[in-house]
C-alpha cells in the first residue's frame, strides 16, 4: 500500500532555483502538507534559499530550524497549545489577534495583515491606524506588511491591489506579498522605489512545472466479479470485470475529482471508481475486454498536491 511522489530531482532543482532567483529575495513557503513532498523535505531546502522562512500555524513553528526566522501567516488564536518562539514573526489582523499574543506572552515582531479582495484575513483601510496603535500598547513591533490578493485575480488585479495599499503605507517597513510573479514585482518595486517587496511563494516555487512531478499508487490486489454488490458501502457492480484495489484513499487525502470522476489512470485511460475512496484503499472496476492493470503496477494518480499525503518520495 504506497502512494508515491515521483520527483525528476535535476528538473526540479532548477525550477526551485530559477523562481528563488526572480522573485528574491524570496520568503519560501512551506506549509500544511508540505505541497506533497512533506514540511521536513521542503523545510531543508527552504533554509538553503533564505533567512526566513513562512508556516501555516503556529503549530508549525517547531518544523523551522532555530537559525531561520519563522513568519506564521495564519493568526494566532486562543485555542492555541504550543509554545510561540518569541523570534518567530506573527501575523494579526485586528486587535483581537494582538490581544491574544500578549496573552501567549509573545513580545517580538508582528506583521500587520492588510485586507485584500479575498476578504480572508487582514485590517480596512479604516482600521489601519488603531491595529497600530494596538500592537505599539502592546510593546511589540511591526515588522512590516502583508497582502494576500485571491489567486483567481489577474496579474494586473494583483498589482493595482497591491498598488493601492502602497501609496499609504510606512516606507521604512517593507511588503511582503503572495500571487506574483517577477515582472509583477518589478513592477511594483519601479512604481515604489520607496518601498521594498518581499515575495512569499509555495505552489509556485514547489511545484511549477507538472512535468517534473509524479503521483502514483500501487495496485495491490485484484479478483474477478460477475456483479452483485461490493466496497465498503456495498454498491451495485456494473457487470462481469474484475475490481482493483489500489492502495490509497481519502488517508492520503485521494477523493474524486471536482468533477466527480475518478482520479485514476492506467495507460493513459482512465480508471473507473466503483465507490469513492476509503482510507487506505480505492476499490476501481474493469469491466471485462479492457486492460485489467495487475498487482504490482502503478496507477497514475490525478490530485491536488496541496492535498496528497504520500507514503515517500522518489527522486529519479
Amino acid at each position: 500500500m504506497t502512494l508515491r511522489l515521483v520527483v525528476h530531482q535535476s528538473a526540479w532543482n532548477a525550477h526551485v532555483q530559477e523562481v528563488a532567483s526572480a522573485l528574491a529575495p524570496v520568503i519560501p513557503v512551506v506549509k500544511g502538507n508540505g505541497y506533497g513532498f512533506g514540511r521536513s523535505t521542503l523545510m531543508k531546502v527552504a533554509a538553503d534559499l533564505a533567512e526566513e522562512i513562512a508556516v501555516g500555524t503556529a503549530y508549525e513553528l517547531a518544523d523551522v530550524p532555530q537559525h531561520r526566522t519563522p513568519i506564521v501567516l495564519t493568526p494566532v488564536d486562543d485555542a492555541c497549545t504550543v509554545p510561540l518562539r518569541n523570534d518567530a514573526i506573527f501575523t494579526v489582523g485586528s486587535p483581537h489577534h494582538v490581544t491574544t499574543l500578549r496573552a501567549l506572552e509573545h513580545t517580538g515582531r508582528v506583521l500587520l495583515k492588510l485586507r485584500s479582495r479575498m476578504q480572508r484575513y487582514g485590517v480596512a483601510p479604516s482600521e489601519l491606524e488603531g491595529l497600530v496603535a494596538s500592537v505599539k500598547e502592546s510593546g511589540m513591533s511591526i515588522h512590516g506588511w502583508s497582502i494576500h490578493p485571491p489567486l483567481t485575480s489577474t496579474s494586473t488585479d494583483h498589482v493595482s491591489e497591491i498598488a493601492s495599499w502602497a501609496n499609504d503605507l510606512d516606507d521604512d517597513l517593507p511588503i511582503y506579498v503572495s500571487h506574483v510573479d517577477q515582472h509583477q514585482l518589478d513592477e511594483l518595486r519601479n512604481r515604489f522605489p520607496r518601498h521594498t517587496f518581499r515575495a512569499r511563494s509555495g505552489t509556485t516555487l514547489w511545484l511549477g512545472d507538472k512535468s517534473m512531478l509524479k503521483l502514483e499508487a500501487n495496485v495491490i490486489d485484484i479478483h474477478s466479479t460477475r456483479g452483485g454488490l461490493a466496497g465498503y458501502r456495498q454498491v451495485a457492480v456494473p457487470n462481469e470485470g474484475s475490481i482493483v484495489l489500489i492502495g490509497c484513499g481519502t488517508a492520503h487525502g485521494i477523493f474524486e475529482r471536482p468533477d466527480g470522476l475518478s482520479p485514476f489512470h492506467f495507460q493513459r485511460s482512465r480508471l473507473h471508481l466503483l465507490e469513492s475512496p476509503h482510507m487506505h484503499t480505492s476499490m476501481i472496476f474493469v469491466p471485462t475486454g479492457s486492460v485489467v492493470p495487475q498487482v504490482g503496477e502503478w496507477i497514475d494518480v490525478q490530485q491536488s498536491m496541496t492535498r496528497a499525503l504520500v507514503d515517500t518520495v522518489t527522486w529519479i
